[in-house]
C-alpha cells in the first residue's frame, strides 16, 4: 500500500515538474488585445466555414429529425385513432427554420 502511495507522488511531482520546466507559461501583456487580434484575423475564415459547413449540416440533419418525427406522430395518430401531437414536430420545425435563416443574421447579432 506504501510504495502505490509513494509511487503515486513521485509520478505526480515528475509530470508536475516537467510540465512546468518544459512549457512554461508568460502571462505579461495584453491578454484581450491578443484576443481580439486574433479573432479579427481569423473571422473571415470562421464566418465561412460556419454558414458554409455547420449551418447546413444542422439544416440537414434537424430536417430528417424533423420528417422522421411528424412521421411518427402521424403513425401514432392512426394507431391510438385520438388527437395528432404537434409539439415535436413544432420545436423541430422552428428551429429548422432558425438554422436557415441564421446565416443572413447571426453575424449582425454576435
Amino acid at each position: 500500500m506504501k510504495f502505490k502511495k509513494v509511487k503515486n507522488t513521485v509520478l505526480f511531482v515528475t509530470i508536475y515538474l516537467s510540465s512546468t520546466l518544459l512549457f512554461p507559461i508568460h502571462a505579461a501583456g495584453n491578454v484581450s488585445g491578443v484576443i481580439e487580434e486574433t479573432w479579427k484575423n481569423a473571422e473571415s475564415q470562421i464566418r465561412q466555414v460556419v454558414d458554409n459547413v455547420i449551418f447546413p449540416a444542422l439544416s440537414v440533419l434537424l430536417a430528417i429529425f424533423f420528417f422522421v418525427k411528424l412521421g411518427s406522430a402521424y403513425f401514432d395518430y392512426k394507431k391510438n385513432n385520438d388527437r395528432f401531437e404537434w409539439t415535436a414536430p413544432a420545436i423541430l420545425f422552428v428551429a429548422l427554420v432558425f438554422t436557415l435563416t441564421a446565416p443572413s443574421y447571426i453575424w449582425k447579432v454576435l
